[in-house]
């Protein structure tokens, strides 16, 4: 979950209906409330829109998880056949192919894992923001019913007030709409280097794909 939206969700359930009243001089406590439900209601669907991209990103990470496995199941089989045959080149290129599906299965796996905790996560989000509005909720119905008693006509402190009401309000609610930016790293190096590494990469990658090719021969030998 972004880092944003969690303190965002924090925010808004740490908040009490007293505080954001209190925090807005002058402002009518009735609007101030109905603006942060509003503000909740804005947050579940937000949360709602993540929760929707964590678990298409879910699926297509398993899918390609099981799609991977499969593939290297089948890759195994060939690798026997072409050992049979005398054909080390085919299965020198299958086996390479092996160990690239090797390499992605754990990220797959990790994708998946994390994609389940988010799903997890987002869910408790949106069940503790539905909680914090049918409590915003009563808080204004209390609110309602005690005004019933009270005259409509304003106090003086509320006529010598300076500023809109809507304005008030508004710096009521922007408590509930920062949203932290992620930062990024950026990460370089030259070109020659990039270049030495990939040359002893590919020397290493080679190394190994001989190595498993004798192993899986020694082993068919027994």
């Amino acid at each position: 979950m972004k880092e944003g939206l969690v303190k965002r969700i924090s925010r808004i359930i740490s908040a009490s209906a007293n505080a954001l009243v209190d925090s807005v001089e002058n402002a009518t406590p009735q609007l101030v409330m109905e603006q942060a439900i509003r503000e909740i209601d804005d947050a579940i669907a937000e949360v709602r829109d993540q929760l929707g991209k964590a678990e298409a990103a879910k699926y297509l990470s398993s899918k390609t998880l099981n799609d991977e496995n499969s593939r290297h199941v089948e890759l195994s089989s060939q690798i026997e056949i072409a050992m049979r045959e005398g054909r080390d080149d085919l299965a020198e290129v299958a086996i390479a192919k092996q160990m690239d599906i090797e390499a992605q299965i754990p990220v797959l796996e990790k994708a998946v894992s994390e994609a389940d905790q988010e799903i997890a996560e987002l869910n408790a989000c949106i069940g503790a923001l539905q909680g914090k509005k049918r409590e915003m909720r009563e808080q204004l119905r209390e609110y309602a019913k005690a005004t019933d008693h009270i005259t409509n006509g304003a106090t003086g402190q509320e006529q010598g007030g300076s500023r809109a009401t809507s304005d008030k309000v508004d710096q009521a609610t922007d408590a509930f709409n920062r949203v932290l930016e992620r930062a990024g790293v950026p990460v370089s190096e030259s070109s020659a280097d990039a270049g030495k590494l990939a040359e002893l990469e590919e020397l290493s990658r080679n190394n190994r794909i001989k190595e498993r090719l004798a192993k899986l021969k020694s082993q068919a030998e027994v």
